[in-house]
């Protein structure tokens, strides 16, 4: 591993910020790709003439922040880029993996026709213990959890989608084929993990979450309602907007 390149001017930062501008700017240059191993918390301590805690500290944050990943007993390596969505495009999950040279594959959890909630049936337009379609499946990137899907579906408008096999398709295409999307409701929020997100997404409760509510129309009616929610540390949603 290269190591030649001059440590960032502390100036005025904290010890542990000057730690985390150096590695950054390393892996943002390039010359710390993915899966690349970062120097350790002794060799830190040594070059930035701190703390083996301090180091410990810029190590840690940038760890939780996603940028590195920690191997037990191996060391601490580059990340890989977290996936991005579009929060102004519908896209498949699967296409979205895909796109990145990615394998993807999902986890059906639970497949069932069920009585509508009062916040479902309000969301579908329907009558409170109406029948609808429930899916739960977790999707995943070369298969690491990136995604938990919770979804409520009209059966008037798919009336299949029972008997559709989730594990080569998503609820998506499905939903798309058969009721194109012609309106969509969309409202992003940051949540802390429970303890179900948390087995499910393989992180642990607590952790930092990105949940997304969509309710998606067609020229029919409410389509769907559903649930998304993504590890902090393995999603980024971006959108770009033209005036």
């Amino acid at each position: 591993m290269n190591t030649a390149r001059e440590p960032v001017n502390q100036g005025n930062q904290p010890r542990y910020a000057a730690i985390k501008s150096h590695i950054r700017d390393r892996i943002e240059a390039g010359d710390w790709q993915p899966h690349t191993r970062v120097p350790s918390e002794n060799q830190l301590a040594e070059e930035f003439q701190v703390s083996r805690m301090t180091a410990r500290r810029a190590l840690s944050e940038l760890t939780d922040e996603g940028v590195l990943v920690r191997s037990q007993g191996l060391g601490t390596f580059v990340a890989e880029p977290r996936p991005a969505g579009s929060l102004m495009e519908i896209r498949n999950i699967a296409d979205e993996v895909s796109a990145r040279g990615h394998s993807y594959s999902s986890r059906i959890q639970r497949l069932e026709e069920t009585a509508a909630s009062a916040a479902v049936a309000l969301a579908l337009g329907l009558a409170e213990t109406a029948p609808v379609f429930h899916s739960r499946i977790v999707h995943c990137d070369n298969d690491v959890p990136i995604q938990w899907e919770e979804r409520f579906t009209n059966p008037a408008l798919a009336p299949q989608y029972l008997q559709q096999d989730f594990s080569v398709s998503t609820p998506n295409a499905y939903l798309s084929a058969v009721a194109p999307l012609t309106e969509v409701d969309t409202t992003v929020e940051a949540i802390a993990a429970d303890e179900e997100i948390a087995r499910a997404l393989e992180i642990t409760a607590g952790d930092a979450c990105l949940q997304i509510w969509r309710r998606t129309m067609s020229s029919a009616g409410v389509v769907s309602f559903a649930r998304l929610v993504h590890p902090g540390n393995r999603y980024r949603l971006g959108a770009q907007l033209r005036f």
